[in-house]
C-alpha cells in the first residue's frame, strides 16, 4: 500500500505544481544563502535589517492589497509573481555583473521586488489546493507534499552551493533562481490542461471590512486565534537565528560559506523527514498539541544552538547542524497541521484573506525581531541572542500548549 504522499503525487495537476514548487524553492534557498552570506559581508550584524525590510514589504502589500488580489484568478497571480521574481532576478545579475560585485542598494531592491512578488504567490497558491486536490481527504498528503518542496530545497539548496561554490562564481546561484521561477510559473501554466480552479469573489463590501476579513475569519477559530497571536514571535526569531545570527557566529568562527550551508542542509534533511511521516498521518482532532508542541521543540533546539555557540569552536562544525536538524521538526508539525486545517474549516472565499492575515502576523513578528537584533547581538553577544530569544520562544508555546489541552475539533464530513 502507498503512502499518501506517493498517491497524491499520482495526481498529474498536483505532481505539475509539485514540480515547478520544488524547482523554484531550490533557487529560493541558492539566493537566500547567498543573501545571508552577502548581506553579514556587507552589513555585518545590520544584516537583519534586510530581513526586516522583507517583511515590511510582505506586511504591507499582504494588509493592503487583498481587496485587489482577491478579484485576480489564483493562478494568474501565482504566473504574475512568478515572472516578476525572474524578471528582477535576472536586473540583479546583469547589475552585479556589470560592477563586479553586489551592492547593498541591489540587495534592498531585490529583497523588496521579491517580498510583493511573494505576498500574492502565497495567498493564491493556499486558495488554488482545495480545488487541485482530489478530495478533502486528501489534503494533508498534498499539503505535506508542496511543503517538502521547501523542506527539500533547505537540504538540496545549500548542499548544491557547498559543492560548487569554488567552481560557479556567486551570482549565478542568483541566475539559477531566475530560472527557477521561469520553471514554476511554466508548471502553473501546466495545471490548467488538467484541473479547473474556480476564481470564488469574496462578497463585496466597504474597504476597511474587506481588509479586515482574513483576521476575522482566523479569530473565529480558537486553535487560529492562539496561533495569531503567537505566530509573529515565532517567524522572527526562526528567521533572525537562521538566516542572520548562525551565519554571524560562523563568521566569527572564520568558518567558510560550506560550513553555513551544511547548517541550513542539515535542517533541511530532518526537515524532510518529519514532513514525510506527519504527511502521512491523519489529520489530529488536537491540532494545537501539533503546532504548539511543534513551537516547543523549535524553541527549545534553537536554544541549544545558542548555547553551543558558547562551547570551543572545534565543536561547532558538527553539534551545531546536530542541533539544526533537531530544531527543524517543529515545522511540519505546525505548517501541514495549519494549513490543512485552514482549507477545510474555512470558507472558500475567506482562504487568501486568512493566509494575508496570517502572514502580516508573521512579518510584523519578523521585522520587530529583526530590528531589535542588532541591538541584541551588541549588548548579549551573538549565542546569548540566540539562546534567550529561543527559550522565550520555547516558553510561550509551553504556555499555549499547556493552555490548549482540552481542545478538540471536529471536521466536516
Amino acid at each position: 500500500m502507498s503512502l499518501p504522499l506517493v498517491r497524491a503525487l499520482r495526481e498529474r495537476p498536483i505532481a505539475l505544481l509539485w514540480a515547478g514548487l520544488a524547482t523554484s524553492a531550490i533557487g529560493d534557498q541558492l539566493f537566500a544563502v547567498v543573501l545571508g552570506w552577502v548581506g553579514t559581508g556587507l552589513f555585518g550584524g545590520d544584516a537583519g535589517y534586510l530581513g526586516a525590510l522583507q517583511g515590511v514589504v510582505v506586511l504591507t502589500v499582504a494588509l493592503l492589497a487583498g481587496p485587489f488580489a482577491d478579484r485576480v484568478a489564483p493562478r494568474g497571480a501565482m504566473i504574475t509573481a512568478d515572472v516578476t521574481r525572474a524578471a528582477m532576478l535576472v536586473v540583479v545579475v546583469l547589475l552585479w555583473l556589470h560592477a563586479g560585485a553586489p551592492s547593498g542598494t541591489m540587495l534592498i531592491a531585490a529583497v523588496v521586488v521579491l517580498g510583493v512578488a511573494y505576498a500574492f504567490f502565497r495567498p493564491a497558491l493556499q486558495a488554488s489546493l482545495p480545488s487541485l486536490a482530489s478530495s478533502p481527504a486528501s489534503l494533508p498528503a498534498v499539503n505535506a507534499l508542496l511543503d517538502t518542496t521547501e523542506r527539500i530545497a533547505r537540504l538540496l539548496g545549500p548542499g548544491i552551493i557547498g559543492l560548487l561554490a569554488a567552481a560557479i562564481p556567486l551570482v549565478h546561484f542568483v541566475t539559477l533562481d531566475a530560472v527557477s521561477f521561469l520553471a514554476s510559473a511554466a508548471a502553473v501554466v501546466g495545471t490548467m490542461r488538467y484541473r479547473n480552479v474556480p476564481h470564488v469573489l469574496p462578497p463585496r463590501g466597504r474597504l476597511v471590512t474587506e481588509l479586515g476579513r482574513g483576521f476575522r475569519a482566523m479569530l473565529r477559530i480558537p486553535v487560529f486565534r492562539k496561533l495569531l497571536f503567537t505566530a509573529g514571535l515565532i517567524n522572527g526569531v526562526w528567521y533572525g537565528v537562521y538566516f542572520v545570527a548562525i551565519p554571524l557566529l560562523l563568521r566569527q568562527d572564520g568558518a567558510p560559506l560550506s560550513a553555513y550551508a551544511t547548517v541550513i542542509s542539515a535542517y533541511g534533511a530532518a526537515n524532510l523527514a518529519g514532513t514525510l511521516v506527519i504527511g502521512s498521518r491523519p489529520l489530529s482532532r488536537r491540532p494545537a498539541a501539533m503546532i504548539f508542541g511543534g513551537n516547543l521543540v523549535l524553541g527549545g533546539f534553537m536554544a541549544l544552538i545558542g548555547f553551543a555557540g558558547m562551547l570551543p569552536v572545534s565543536w561547532h562544525a558538527w553539534l551545531i547542524p546536530l542541533l539544526a536538524a533537531c530544531s527543524s521538526i517543529g515545522g511540519p508539525m505546525q505548517d501541514i497541521t495549519f494549513a490543512t486545517m485552514r482549507q477545510i474549516v474555512l470558507e472558500r472565499h475567506e482562504l487568501a484573506a486568512a493566509v494575508r492575515a496570517y502572514m502580516v502576523v508573521n512579518n510584523l513578528g519578523l521585522l520587530v525581531t529583526l530590528l531589535l537584533a542588532p541591538w541584541a547581538f551588541s549588548a548579549m553577544g551573538v549565542a546569548w541572542t540566540i539562546a534567550t530569544g529561543s527559550l522565550v520562544l520555547a516558553a510561550v508555546a509551553a504556555a499555549m500548549l499547556w493552555r490548549s489541552r482540552p481542545l478538540m475539533v471536529t471536521y466536516p464530513a
